[in-house]
């Protein structure tokens, strides 16, 4: 028999300190109550495989190696002639986080890769939907240490945003905050 894989390490950290912090701040009288991160959304556009759709390739491959997830790869929803696309081409692409590999990246994203983003200062907390959900952009996927500087033929953006359970955005900023996002103060 296999032996099961430990919990994540954001999840326990969630569960020993957050809970207990948001229970006190906002006084919710059951633990249920409390803020949970539900998703996390990765999202890579690529206007430019257009031109050259071979981005594609190398996005996926690099996005599956940022998320151990094989991601979806997005396409038009309409012709616009202005930028040479056709309905039905692929522009992009996604994955949606869930469970353990949601709690592993957000770990990953906190701890490693955040912190290599050149010139880092903290991230903004104006991000926030007012649903309790926070959305991240990075201009470079090279700050994941998954991803090999020298094999990287174009530095490509995404969009990763954090689904929450949080019916305002203060109790979002708190669960992430007590969760180790670092914002700027």
């Amino acid at each position: 028999m296999s032996e099961a894989a430990p919990a994540p390490r954001m999840r326990a950290k969630y569960k020993e300190t957050a809970v207990p912090a948001l229970m006190k701040r906002f006084s919710y009288t059951n633990p249920n109550q409390v803020p949970r991160i539900q998703k996390i959304v990765i999202n890579m556009g690529l206007g430019e495989a257009v031109a050259n759709p071979k981005i594609i390739d190398s996005a996926v491959t690099e996005m599956t190696a940022i998320t151990a997830q094989k991601p979806v790869v997005t396409r038009s929803k309409k012709s616009i002639a202005n930028f040479k696309l056709r309905q039905g081409l692929p522009i992009g692409v996604m994955v949606t986080l869930r469970k353990e590999r949601m709690w592993e990246f957000f770990d990953r994203l906190v701890t490693l890769s955040l912190p290599r983003v050149r010139d880092f200062r903290g991230i903004s907390g104006k991000a926030f939907d007012g649903a309790g959900n926070y959305t991240l952009g990075l201009k470079e996927q090279i700050v994941f240490p998954e991803i090999d500087f020298d094999k990287v033929d174009k530095v490509k953006g995404m969009n990763i945003t954090i689904v929450t359970t949080a019916e305002t955005n203060e109790e979002a900023r708190e669960l992430l905050g007590q969760l180790g996002m670092p914002f700027r103060s």
